[in-house]
C-alpha cells in the first residue's frame, strides 16, 4: 500500500499550468514539520514537493497562497530522467488525491466584515501542531 498524509504549510503560491491536452495541473511545496527535535532542540522541517490534478488544481490554484496549511492525502512517486548534461537525477514527490484547507484567510481575521458560517457557533479555537494523533 502507498498512501501518504501530510499537514504543513505553503513554501509559495502555487503554481498552475494546462498540458497540451487540456488537463490542468497544480505543483507546490509542502513544508512539513517533524515531530520531534533535534540535539539543539530546533524543530526540523521537511520540504516536500506535491502534484494535483484536476479540479481540484485549480480550487488550489485559485484559492491558496504561501502560507496556507494544507492536509494532503495521496502516494509517493518517484521517477527518473536524464538531465541536459547526460546526468540520471532522481524525483521524489507526493501525487496528491486529495486537499483539505486547514487554514482560510477569512481564518485568519481578513478584510471582509462576513463571518465565515463557522464563526457563527461561537469563536475559532487556534490550531495546536503539538497534539498527538
Amino acid at each position: 500500500m502507498n498512501k501518504v498524509v501530510l499537514l504543513g504549510r505553503l513554501t509559495s503560491d502555487p503554481t498552475v499550468r494546462y498540458t497540451q491536452t487540456g488537463k490542468v495541473v497544480a505543483q507546490f511545496i509542502l513544508a512539513v514539520d517533524r515531530p520531534f527535535k533535534d540535539a539543539q532542540g530546533n524543530k526540523e522541517t521537511d520540504f516536500i514537493p506535491v502534484v494535483l490534478w484536476g479540479k481540484a488544481a485549480e480550487l488550489v490554484g485559485n484559492s491558496c497562497q504561501k502560507g496556507h496549511r494544507l492536509i494532503v492525502e495521496g502516494r509517493i512517486q518517484i521517477r527518473n530522467y536524464e538531465a541536459k548534461d547526460g546526468s540520471k537525477r532522481w524525483v521524489t514527490e507526493i501525487i496528491a488525491n486529495g486537499v483539505e484547507f486547514v487554514e482560510r484567510k477569512s481564518d485568519k481575521g481578513g478584510t471582509s466584515g462576513d463571518k465565515s458560517e463557522f464563526e457563527q457557533f461561537g469563536h475559532a479555537v487556534p490550531f495546536d501542531e503539538d497534539i498527538p494523533f
